[in-house]
């Protein structure tokens, strides 16, 4: 498969994951905002983190979207999925019965399946961040054979 090929597969993972979740949030926005609230963790910060969310997930897909920004995108997928991942992990230290606050399908995945997705999408994010970085490279150093060094 080549390189150009997995990296637009892995962006449109993601742009479907981050679509669904955010606009799955804002259709539910009063029950996404109660679930952060619930949340031990976020409770003191759940109003901004309810309305931040899905703004920060739709900015991903776009940093993805734009192959100028896409390293960036794939840097920010990464924090957001790993943060996603601690939050998850955090909760699970305080209880396994509070509601997910992800949206949409994603939040009917039991913590552990929860757990074990994110980490795909982290492998996602760190496949596609080393792709990028050779794909830049390479067109560096096509670029630079073109241009006479002066």
């Amino acid at each position: 498969m080549k390189r150009t090929t997995l990296i637009e597969i892995i962006i449109t993972l993601y742009a479907i994951l981050f679509l669904y979740t955010g606009i799955s949030k804002i259709i539910d926005y009063p029950v996404f905002k109660q679930q952060i609230a619930a949340s031990p963790v976020l409770e003191p910060i759940a109003k901004p983190i309810a309305f931040l969310l899905p703004i920060v997930e739709f900015s991903v897909i776009v940093l993805l979207i734009v192959p100028k920004m896409r390293l960036k995108g794939f840097y920010s997928s990464l924090g957001l999925m790993l943060a996603f991942t601690i939050y998850v992990i955090a909760i699970l230290s305080f209880s396994k019965d509070l509601p997910c606050s992800c949206g949409g399908i994603v939040s009917e995945l039991s913590w552990g399946q929860h757990i074990l997705f994110n980490c795909l999408f982290i492998t996602f994010s760190i496949i596609g961040i080393i792709l990028e970085k050779r794909q830049l490279k390479n067109h560096q150093v096509q670029l630079s054979s073109i241009m006479p060094s002066v």
